[in-house]
Formats: structure tokens, sequence, C-alpha cells
């Protein structure tokens, strides 16, 4: 779930499973945009679109106020959002993928006022000036970034002080039963259903889960790029990680 631009680290196999050129993730995800909600839908029960809404909820936007989506894909989190702030406020998603953009603004059409306008940007240079938002959201997205830090780092410069930044991602539950459950889910069934639409990409999405940093780590990283008042919470048995941070005020 998700569309950003990984790259290779230095020395890796560019077809090592979870680790794919930007080239190569540009292209799935292009690949895979017609298919992408459906996909979300089915591998989540539909369970999805509740937990942009908590996200949604935890970037506490008033009426009027700027967000920023990054990692948009086909633009749920950013409408969401749009929402949030009404039609005096601003809603900027981004992406990698010209392919989700283009649905997402299809889906944005269809929402008569909504405030949100989608273009391409890359996460870790966001083209945006400091502190112009008053929140900044990723919805798995997060563990596509080539550089986790960098990502996070951008998001948190471009939101003002006291504003949030707020990171809703998959995350691997360490207790049985739940953790046999997620290994049966991810590693057999959800490549299994990708195979109907593309091997590629729903192999890559296991592999990528496993690499990220489990909750704890995760606030330490959103610590240290300058973010204040994390807390996070677990939901769906701790498959759901919803993560919000403060920028650190002068």
């Amino acid at each position: 779930m998700g569309a950003r631009a990984p790259s290779a680290p230095a020395g890796a196999t560019p077809s090592a499973p979870g680790v794919l050129e930007e080239a190569q993730v540009r292209a799935m995800f292009d690949r895979i945009a017609g298919l992408y909600d459906r996909m979300n839908t089915v591998m989540t029960a539909g369970l999805h679109h509740q937990w942009r809404r908590r996200a949604a909820d935890l970037a506490a936007l008033a009426p009027g106020g700027r967000a920023l989506d990054v990692a948009t894909g086909t633009g749920d989190l950013a409408l969401e959002l749009a929402a949030r702030v009404g039609p005096a406020g601003e809603v900027v998603g981004t992406d990698f993928s010209e392919r989700m953009l283009a649905l997402a603004r299809e889906k944005a059409a269809g929402r008569a006022g909504a405030p949100v306008r989608f273009e391409p940007a890359n996460a870790l240079s966001l083209p945006y000036a400091d502190a112009e938002f008053d929140a900044a959201t990723v919805g798995f997205g997060a563990r596509n970034f080539s550089d986790l830090r960098r990502g996070l780092g951008e998001m948190t410069r471009v939101v003002r002080p006291g504003g949030r930044v707020v990171v809703l991602e998959i995350t691997t539950p360490r207790r049985p039963p739940l953790s046999s459950f997620f290994g049966l889910w991810f590693d057999r069934i959800v490549p299994a259903l990708g195979r109907l639409a593309d091997t590629q990409a729903y192999s890559y999405l296991p592999s990528s889960v496993r690499r990220f940093p489990g909750p704890e780590a995760l606030a330490g990283i959103m610590w240290e790029g300058g973010l204040r008042e994390i807390r996070w919470v677990l939901t769906a048995g701790g498959i759901i990680a919803l993560h919000v941070g403060e920028v650190r005020r002068a």
C-alpha cells in the first residue's frame, strides 16, 4: 500500500525481494494503479478507509488549514484531510507515480469543492517552503522511502512549529497468534492475490513491511528529526500503527 520512490541501497542487488531501483518502483506503481484501490479493499477487508480517517483526525487540522499528504497514491488520505480543512483550506497530495496522481485527480473531481490539488514531488526533497503547512501525513508510504530519516525530516521541515506529522503504516506484530496469522497473510496470501494483478508489486509489499522499523524505533527516528509529543496507537490487532508528533517549537 502506498506509492513512493525507494532506491536500492549501495551494493544491493536490484532484483532482491523488497529492494528495487527507483525506476522499477515507479513503473510498478504505474502498472498497478488501476487495481490499487480494489486490492487495498480486498487485502484489508475495507478497513483502510477507517485507518485513513483516524490518521486525518490525528493531524488535528482546523477549518481553513493547510495540509500535505506525501505518497498520496490515489488520494484517499488527502481527501480525508480536505474534509477537515473545509472549502477555505488547502490540501496538497504528492506522489512520484503519474498514473496514481491521475486517478487521484479523477477521484477529487467527483467531490465538488474539495480543496485539494495533486502534483508530482520527491518525498526526499519536497518542493515547499519551511513551515508552509499545518500538518503533513503519509499513509502506507513511509516504508518505501529510500531514506526514512530524510523523508520524515522533509515532512517535518515543511510543517510549522506546533504542527503535526502523522505516519500511518503497517507494522509486524510480535506476539502469537496474530504474528502467525500475519506471516501467513503477508508471506503467502498477499503474494497469491498479487498474481492476479502484479506479482512483483505484491511480493515487494511483505518485504517492505518487514524492513520497516517497529513502533518504538519509528518514534525514535521521529524524535531525532525534531518531532516532540510523539505518541502512537496500534490497531487491527497490532498490524496497523498510527504515529503522530508535533514539530518542535523554537
